[in-house]
């Protein structure tokens, strides 16, 4: 039974046709079309093109996690996948994965170049350039002289060029030296107790010098008193005294940096004012160590000291003139291109000589004994050259003076007696010379 009213459903229901829940013919809207689809086929929104949410997993993962699987030829593959770096050296094992070479473009103007790149204009360069060769204002406080080592210690840091020593300015300088060190060894034991003392203080200010000209702070006043107090503490007290002066100078040294005017980098001025106070003060305190006499009473010192003397001249003077000659291989062109391995070998030869014809002609000394220490000579003042090379290099200075004409200051001429002295000391009780 229907009514009138009831005709507008004749019209909704033309193409749906709508029944009740008790007919077992029941369909609902949309069925036809999931019926099309196969049952095993996966489900896929048409709009975001993803699985529907009710389909079985397809095992596929995001590409983050299968960065391997990535096409060859997509640039987007060279980026690494995430990694966790909690520590310095996770950072250093994952740096340079990343070439953002594939961003770049070869032609780089205005109009197509991206916004990462950019081009200074000239004079803005010019001046950057200016900046970077000018000198940098010295810090006002923590001022640093510590450098990032690198391959070259030379990297960043001009070389101060001295003038060109003449071989005859050198030998007319060395044999004055001669004279006067021979004067002195002829009036006694005292006197030369007081050249050597005079040696170390002068060798040990330029050392200081030289420091203080690429900007660090040394105390070099106590430093030089350090180096002197140590020379009069040894010849009087010996080996003793070694220990004291340099407890003192480090306690001296903290006050030092304690009360400084400005605040300076501790490590850099103590580090170097200890440096300079072993280097000349504790190597250079073995001459006068030799002729203590606590260390020998019958006085026996000045000769093994004048020993010492002769053999590290005789190699000097042998490398000079032989490598000036015949040099044709450096002996270390890092540290001193001027040193050549065939001066090294006439070093050697002339040294050897002079140990087996000059020193047995002093009291003391055996043809046997003067060739055994000959050879020590021969290995220790090379590298007693080659230590203040090394220092020189570093610093970038040709010479540490200019007291000595023909020959610098008066430490480039005692850097390879300083590793002598020592030597000759321990020698002599090892050959039981005294």
């Amino acid at each position: 039974m229907r009514s009138d009213d009831d005709s507008f459903l004749d019209d909704a229901t033309s193409e749906t046709p709508v029944v009740s829940s008790t007919d077992p013919r029941v369909t609902f809207t949309g069925a036809e079309v999931a019926a099309e689809i196969a049952d095993d086929a996966p489900q896929v929104d048409p709009d975001t093109l993803l699985p529907h949410w009710t389909d079985a997993p397809t095992g596929q993962v995001p590409i983050v996690v299968a960065r391997e699987a990535a096409d060859d030829g997509d640039p987007w593959s060279a980026i690494p996948a995430p990694a966790w770096r909690e520590g310095e050296a996770d950072w250093v094992a994952h740096e340079e994965q990343f070439d953002a070479s594939f961003l770049a473009s070869e032609e780089k103007d205005e109009d197509t170049a991206r916004p990462w790149e950019f081009t200074l204009p000239e004079e803005e360069i010019v001046e950057e350039e200016i900046l970077v060769d000018a000198p940098r204002p010295e810090p006002q406080r923590n001022q640093r002289t510590r450098r990032t080592a690198t391959a070259n210690p030379l990297a960043g840091r001009a070389v101060r060029q001295g003038p060109t020593n003449s071989v005859t300015r050198a030998t007319a300088t060395g044999l004055v030296l001669a004279a006067i060190v021979g004067g002195f060894f002829i009036a006694g034991t005292l006197p030369v107790a007081a050249l050597v003392l005079v040696a170390l203080g002068l060798a040990s200010a330029e050392a200081y010098a030289g420091f203080r000209s690429v900007g660090a702070h040394p105390a070099s006043p106590l430093g030089i008193v350090a180096v002197m107090t140590l020379g009069i503490a040894v010849y009087n007290k010996g080996t003793a005294a070694y220990g004291a002066v340099s407890v003192l100078l480090l306690i001296f040294g903290f006050i030092w940096y304690i009360n400084a005017e400005k605040s300076v980098d501790v490590l850099d001025g103590l580090g170097a004012t200890l440096m300079v106070y072993v280097w000349v003060g504790v190597l250079g305190s073995y001459g006068l160590l030799l002729i203590s006499p606590n260390s020998y009473p019958g006085g026996h010192g000045l000769s093994y000291l004048f020993a010492a003397i002769v053999l590290t001249v005789a190699n000097d003077s042998g490398a000079l003139f032989t490598g000036r000659r015949f040099g044709r291989h450096p002996l270390n062109a890092r540290l001193s291109p001027n040193k050549t391995r065939e001066g090294l070998v006439g070093g050697t030869v002339v040294t050897l000589l002079v140990g087996v014809l000059i020193l047995p002609l002093m009291s003391l000394w055996s043809r046997t004994h003067g060739l055994e220490a000959a050879v020590a000579m021969c290995v220790v003042v090379p590298l007693g050259d080659l230590f203040e090379s090394m220092v020189k290099r570093t610093l970038g200075v040709k010479d540490l003076g200019k007291l000595l004409p023909g020959h610098g200051g008066l430490l480039d001429r005692v850097d390879g007696m300083l590793f002598a002295l020592p030597t000759m000391y321990y020698l002599a009780h090892v050959l039981k010379l005294g």
